[in-house]
Protein backbone atom coordinates (compact mmCIF):
# COMPACT_ATOMS: atom_id res chain seq x y z
CA UNK A 1 0.00 0.00 0.00
CA UNK A 2 0.78 3.41 -0.60
CA UNK A 3 1.43 6.18 1.99
CA UNK A 4 -1.46 7.81 1.46
CA UNK A 5 -3.66 4.42 1.31
CA UNK A 6 -2.16 3.87 4.88
CA UNK A 7 -3.32 7.29 5.95
CA UNK A 8 -6.92 6.68 5.18
CA UNK A 9 -6.94 3.31 6.63
CA UNK A 10 -5.00 4.93 9.94
CA UNK A 11 -8.00 7.23 10.20
CA UNK A 12 -10.79 4.39 9.00
CA UNK A 13 -8.78 1.94 11.69
CA UNK A 14 -8.54 4.97 14.46
CA UNK A 15 -12.19 5.83 14.24
CA UNK A 16 -13.22 1.96 14.50
CA UNK A 17 -10.96 1.00 17.71
CA UNK A 18 -12.91 0.55 21.06
CA UNK A 19 -13.53 1.37 23.21
CA UNK A 20 -12.44 4.85 23.04
CA UNK A 21 -12.69 7.18 26.01
CA UNK A 22 -15.08 10.11 24.84
CA UNK A 23 -14.87 9.35 21.49
CA UNK A 24 -17.38 8.41 18.31
CA UNK A 25 -16.19 4.67 17.68
CA UNK A 26 -17.57 1.24 15.86
CA UNK A 27 -20.02 1.03 19.33
CA UNK A 28 -20.90 4.66 20.01
CA UNK A 29 -22.52 7.71 17.68
CA UNK A 30 -22.25 11.21 19.43
CA UNK A 31 -25.28 13.17 19.74
CA UNK A 32 -23.84 15.15 17.24
CA UNK A 33 -21.14 13.05 15.07
CA UNK A 34 -21.68 9.96 13.80
CA UNK A 35 -19.53 6.94 13.24
CA UNK A 36 -20.42 7.01 8.95
CA UNK A 37 -19.35 10.62 8.89
CA UNK A 38 -15.41 9.71 10.34
CA UNK A 39 -15.60 6.54 7.42
CA UNK A 40 -16.83 9.37 5.40
CA UNK A 41 -14.69 11.72 5.73
CA UNK A 42 -11.45 9.73 5.58
CA UNK A 43 -12.67 8.71 2.19
CA UNK A 44 -12.63 12.36 1.48
CA UNK A 45 -9.52 13.02 2.31
CA UNK A 46 -8.22 10.78 0.28
CA UNK A 47 -7.06 13.41 -2.55
CA UNK A 48 -5.51 15.48 -0.11
CA UNK A 49 -3.13 12.75 1.48
CA UNK A 50 -2.28 11.67 -1.91
CA UNK A 51 -1.06 15.32 -2.99
CA UNK A 52 1.44 15.39 0.72
CA UNK A 53 2.83 11.92 -0.70
CA UNK A 54 3.75 13.99 -3.90
CA UNK A 55 6.92 15.68 -3.19
CA UNK A 56 5.84 18.81 -6.03
CA UNK A 57 2.97 19.49 -4.25
CA UNK A 58 2.87 22.15 -1.52
CA UNK A 59 2.28 20.99 1.87
CA UNK A 60 -0.03 23.43 3.21
CA UNK A 61 -2.03 22.77 -0.06
CA UNK A 62 -2.29 19.01 0.30
CA UNK A 63 -3.57 19.63 3.92
CA UNK A 64 -6.20 21.89 2.83
CA UNK A 65 -7.17 20.02 0.39
CA UNK A 66 -7.62 16.58 2.62
CA UNK A 67 -9.63 19.13 4.97
CA UNK A 68 -11.79 20.40 2.35
CA UNK A 69 -12.04 16.64 1.09
CA UNK A 70 -13.48 15.59 4.55
CA UNK A 71 -15.54 18.24 5.49
CA UNK A 72 -17.49 18.05 1.90
CA UNK A 73 -17.80 13.93 2.51
CA UNK A 74 -18.47 14.09 6.15
CA UNK A 75 -20.37 17.44 6.49
CA UNK A 76 -18.59 18.38 9.48
CA UNK A 77 -14.75 18.67 11.45
CA UNK A 78 -14.06 14.85 11.59
CA UNK A 79 -10.29 14.69 11.27
CA UNK A 80 -8.96 18.07 11.25
CA UNK A 81 -6.04 17.45 13.98
CA UNK A 82 -5.71 13.89 12.34
CA UNK A 83 -4.65 15.36 8.78
CA UNK A 84 -2.67 18.06 10.23
CA UNK A 85 -0.41 15.28 11.55
CA UNK A 86 -0.97 12.65 9.09
CA UNK A 87 0.33 15.64 6.36
CA UNK A 88 3.89 15.75 6.86
CA UNK A 89 3.81 12.21 8.33
CA UNK A 90 2.86 11.28 4.51
CA UNK A 91 5.24 13.67 3.14
CA UNK A 92 7.90 11.96 5.29
CA UNK A 93 7.08 8.21 4.61
CA UNK A 94 6.73 9.03 0.70
CA UNK A 95 11.02 9.70 0.67
CA UNK A 96 11.68 6.29 2.02
CA UNK A 97 12.59 7.27 5.56
CA UNK A 98 9.94 7.52 8.15
CA UNK A 99 11.55 8.60 10.96
CA UNK A 100 11.43 11.22 13.75
CA UNK A 101 14.73 12.61 12.03
CA UNK A 102 13.25 13.34 8.78
CA UNK A 103 9.55 14.61 10.11
CA UNK A 104 11.49 16.72 11.68
CA UNK A 105 12.98 17.98 8.40
CA UNK A 106 10.30 17.80 6.35
CA UNK A 107 8.60 20.32 8.89
CA UNK A 108 11.34 22.26 9.28
CA UNK A 109 11.46 22.78 5.72
CA UNK A 110 7.63 23.99 5.33
CA UNK A 111 7.49 27.81 3.68
CA UNK A 112 4.84 31.01 3.96
CA UNK A 113 3.10 29.21 1.51
CA UNK A 114 2.51 26.11 3.18
CA UNK A 115 1.28 27.99 6.54
CA UNK A 116 -1.07 30.00 4.45
CA UNK A 117 -2.90 26.74 3.06
CA UNK A 118 -3.13 25.79 6.61
CA UNK A 119 -4.58 28.80 7.57
CA UNK A 120 -7.75 29.02 4.70
CA UNK A 121 -7.81 25.29 5.85
CA UNK A 122 -9.64 26.56 8.93
CA UNK A 123 -12.34 28.05 6.50
CA UNK A 124 -13.67 24.92 5.07
CA UNK A 125 -14.94 23.54 8.96
CA UNK A 126 -15.59 24.62 12.21
CA UNK A 127 -12.56 23.67 14.39
CA UNK A 128 -12.39 24.18 18.13
CA UNK A 129 -9.42 25.90 19.00
CA UNK A 130 -7.59 28.19 22.09
CA UNK A 131 -7.07 31.86 21.92
CA UNK A 132 -3.89 32.77 20.34
CA UNK A 133 -0.78 33.11 22.25
CA UNK A 134 0.05 36.82 23.89
CA UNK A 135 0.67 39.20 21.06
CA UNK A 136 -0.58 36.88 18.11
CA UNK A 137 -4.09 38.23 17.95
CA UNK A 138 -3.18 39.09 14.10
CA UNK A 139 -1.96 35.48 13.46
CA UNK A 140 -5.30 34.08 15.64
CA UNK A 141 -6.64 30.92 12.87
CA UNK A 142 -9.77 31.87 13.32
CA UNK A 143 -9.72 34.44 11.46
CA UNK A 144 -8.32 32.17 7.92
CA UNK A 145 -6.96 33.82 4.80
CA UNK A 146 -7.60 37.16 6.72
CA UNK A 147 -4.25 36.07 8.65
CA UNK A 148 -2.46 35.20 5.40
CA UNK A 149 -1.02 39.21 4.43
CA UNK A 150 0.75 38.98 8.09
CA UNK A 151 2.05 35.61 7.38
CA UNK A 152 4.09 37.16 4.70
CA UNK A 153 5.13 39.87 6.27
CA UNK A 154 6.58 38.19 9.02
CA UNK A 155 7.76 35.59 7.21
CA UNK A 156 6.38 32.93 8.81
CA UNK A 157 6.52 29.56 7.26
CA UNK A 158 4.47 26.80 8.62
CA UNK A 159 6.50 25.45 11.50
CA UNK A 160 7.12 29.01 12.58
CA UNK A 161 3.11 28.91 12.88
CA UNK A 162 2.93 25.56 15.37
CA UNK A 163 6.19 26.73 17.08
CA UNK A 164 4.45 30.03 18.79
CA UNK A 165 1.37 27.05 19.40
CA UNK A 166 3.67 24.25 20.63
CA UNK A 167 3.32 24.88 24.70
CA UNK A 168 -0.23 24.77 24.63
CA UNK A 169 -1.05 22.41 21.97
CA UNK A 170 0.09 18.88 22.00
CA UNK A 171 -0.30 18.69 17.81
CA UNK A 172 1.82 21.42 17.31
CA UNK A 173 4.35 20.15 19.73
CA UNK A 174 4.58 17.11 17.32
CA UNK A 175 5.64 19.21 14.75
CA UNK A 176 8.01 20.93 16.60
CA UNK A 177 10.22 17.92 18.54
CA UNK A 178 10.20 15.08 15.76
CA UNK A 179 6.60 13.23 16.64
CA UNK A 180 7.79 11.88 19.48
CA UNK A 181 4.59 10.67 21.19
CA UNK A 182 3.29 9.33 17.24
CA UNK A 183 6.50 7.39 17.36
CA UNK A 184 6.17 6.05 20.76
CA UNK A 185 2.31 5.07 20.56
CA UNK A 186 3.25 3.20 16.83
CA UNK A 187 6.05 1.13 18.34
CA UNK A 188 4.01 -0.01 20.74
CA UNK A 189 1.01 -0.70 18.38
CA UNK A 190 3.74 -2.46 16.20
CA UNK A 191 4.43 -4.79 19.05
CA UNK A 192 1.24 -5.65 20.05
CA UNK A 193 -1.48 -8.85 19.68
CA UNK A 194 -4.50 -9.06 18.14
CA UNK A 195 -6.71 -6.78 15.76
CA UNK A 196 -5.45 -3.22 15.47
CA UNK A 197 -8.56 -1.33 16.02
CA UNK A 198 -7.88 -2.85 19.87
CA UNK A 199 -4.13 -2.19 19.62
CA UNK A 200 -6.21 1.72 18.68
CA UNK A 201 -7.73 1.61 21.47
CA UNK A 202 -5.04 0.36 23.73
CA UNK A 203 -2.85 2.92 22.15
CA UNK A 204 -5.40 5.78 22.73
CA UNK A 205 -5.80 5.15 26.51
CA UNK A 206 -2.23 5.21 26.96
CA UNK A 207 -1.55 8.68 25.00
CA UNK A 208 -4.86 9.81 27.08
CA UNK A 209 -3.02 9.27 30.28
CA UNK A 210 0.00 10.68 29.17
CA UNK A 211 -0.97 14.03 28.95
CA UNK A 212 -3.70 16.10 28.95
CA UNK A 213 -5.61 16.02 26.27
CA UNK A 214 -5.60 19.90 24.42
CA UNK A 215 -8.94 19.59 22.88
CA UNK A 216 -10.49 18.79 26.51
CA UNK A 217 -8.30 21.85 28.14
CA UNK A 218 -9.88 23.96 25.41
CA UNK A 219 -13.46 23.10 26.33
CA UNK A 220 -13.13 22.19 29.65
CA UNK A 221 -10.08 23.57 31.50
CA UNK A 222 -7.08 22.42 32.88
CA UNK A 223 -8.56 21.13 36.32
CA UNK A 224 -11.03 18.75 33.71
CA UNK A 225 -7.95 17.53 31.70
CA UNK A 226 -5.73 16.46 34.77
CA UNK A 227 -8.97 14.87 36.21
CA UNK A 228 -9.28 12.79 32.49
CA UNK A 229 -5.90 11.86 32.49
CA UNK A 230 -5.45 10.72 35.62
CA UNK A 231 -8.67 8.46 35.36
CA UNK A 232 -7.22 7.21 31.78
CA UNK A 233 -3.88 6.35 33.80
CA UNK A 234 -5.76 4.39 36.48
CA UNK A 235 -7.41 2.41 33.70
CA UNK A 236 -4.12 0.66 32.38
CA UNK A 237 -4.59 -2.62 31.75
CA UNK A 238 -7.69 -2.63 33.22
CA UNK A 239 -10.50 -4.88 32.14
CA UNK A 240 -12.35 -3.75 28.65
CA UNK A 241 -15.36 -3.20 30.70
CA UNK A 242 -14.24 -0.50 33.32
CA UNK A 243 -12.36 0.98 30.40
CA UNK A 244 -15.92 0.98 28.66
CA UNK A 245 -17.80 3.01 31.51
CA UNK A 246 -15.11 5.43 31.53
CA UNK A 247 -16.09 6.09 28.02
CA UNK A 248 -19.51 6.43 28.66
CA UNK A 249 -18.99 8.67 31.80
CA UNK A 250 -16.91 11.36 29.20
CA UNK A 251 -19.86 10.80 26.56
CA UNK A 252 -22.19 11.79 28.91
CA UNK A 253 -20.46 14.34 30.06
CA UNK A 254 -19.80 15.93 26.46
CA UNK A 255 -16.56 15.24 27.20
CA UNK A 256 -13.54 14.56 23.94
CA UNK A 257 -10.68 13.75 24.45
CA UNK A 258 -9.86 14.61 20.69
CA UNK A 259 -6.77 15.34 20.44
CA UNK A 260 -5.65 11.94 21.75
CA UNK A 261 -7.56 10.63 18.87
CA UNK A 262 -5.50 12.75 16.54
CA UNK A 263 -2.05 11.46 18.09
CA UNK A 264 -3.70 7.88 17.62
CA UNK A 265 -4.18 8.52 13.94
CA UNK A 266 -0.81 9.13 13.23
CA UNK A 267 0.27 6.52 15.43
CA UNK A 268 -1.45 3.69 13.32
CA UNK A 269 0.03 5.33 10.16
CA UNK A 270 3.55 4.97 11.13
CA UNK A 271 3.05 1.45 12.53
CA UNK A 272 1.23 0.46 9.23
CA UNK A 273 4.13 2.02 7.30
CA UNK A 274 6.39 0.02 9.51
CA UNK A 275 5.17 -3.34 8.35
CA UNK A 276 2.23 -3.69 11.19
CA UNK A 277 -1.20 -5.34 9.11
CA UNK A 278 -4.52 -6.22 9.51
CA UNK A 279 -4.08 -9.45 7.42
CA UNK A 280 -1.65 -10.69 10.44
CA UNK A 281 -3.68 -10.02 13.09
CA UNK A 282 -4.26 -12.75 15.16
CA UNK A 283 -7.76 -13.68 17.57
CA UNK A 284 -6.12 -12.48 20.19
CA UNK A 285 -7.29 -9.13 21.57
CA UNK A 286 -5.15 -8.45 24.30
CA UNK A 287 -4.15 -4.70 22.29
CA UNK A 288 -0.59 -4.59 24.22
CA UNK A 289 -2.22 -2.39 26.65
Amino acid sequence: MTPSEHAELALLLEVAGAPKPGNVDRERDLADLRFEQFLAGAVGARAGLERAADADEQLGEAFEAAVAGMAAASGTNTQFGCLLLLTPLVRTAATGDLTPERASEVAEATTVADAGGFYRAFEHTDVAVGDPPEGAAALDVRRGAAAVPVLRERDLGLYDVMKLSADGDANAREWTTGFPRVFGAAERITAGDGPLTDRAAAAFLRLLAEERDTLVVTEHGEAAAEAVRAEAEGLIGAPAADVRAFADGLAERGVNPGTTADLTAAALFVALESGASVADATADTGGGQ
